[in-house]
């Protein structure tokens, strides 16, 4: 399975709300920790790696806290996750590792790379400013739904809405 780490979720939802709000405006990492329920300490954490890959701008003073490096729409989800997480991959395997003891005879270690390859790319489609517009509402389409109902020693009863 491939799954984020949890400091990936947390600076995907930092740089989301940072992203969604006014173009060059900043928030604490106290603000955004208490406005998702995110551990402040880690978050902390997590942001100053953010700043490291220059993804943020950490701003000194009263009004401080943390704003976007560039615009939302020039960065991606990849960006923020390997800056977190480091290279995404699918295998232990890589093209420098070449350790494991079935690397000569592996089958599947070129498709797997091709595969994390695919992945990266398409998390390098969206942007942050992707991340950032509002939900889509989903629409609720009714479906008709027919079950059928037995009842011990009665004929089966079809109930349709």
């Amino acid at each position: 399975m491939l799954r984020l780490s949890k400091k990936a979720d947390y600076a995907l939802i930092a740089m989301r709300h940072l992203a969604a709000g006014e173009p060059g405006s900043s928030s604490s990492a106290r603000e955004i920790a208490e406005s998702y329920a995110i551990p402040a300490e880690l978050l902390a954490k997590v942001l100053q790696r953010l700043v490291r890959a220059r993804l943020l701008v950490s701003v000194q003073g009263t009004r401080g806290g943390y704003k976007l490096g560039r615009p939302a729409h020039q960065m991606t989800v990849a960006d923020v996750i390997q800056a977190i997480d480091g290279p995404v991959a699918v295998t232990a395997c890589s093209p420098t590792n070449h350790t494991c003891e079935q690397f000569e005879r592996c089958e599947i270690r070129d498709p797997l790379w091709k595969i994390k390859s695919r992945i990266v790319d398409a998390l390098a489609t969206v942007s942050l400013a992707e991340l950032a517009e509002p939900a889509e509402a989903v629409p609720v389409v009714a479906v008709p739904v027919a079950l059928t109902m037995a009842t011990p020693g009665r004929p089966s009863a079809r109930l349709a809405d």
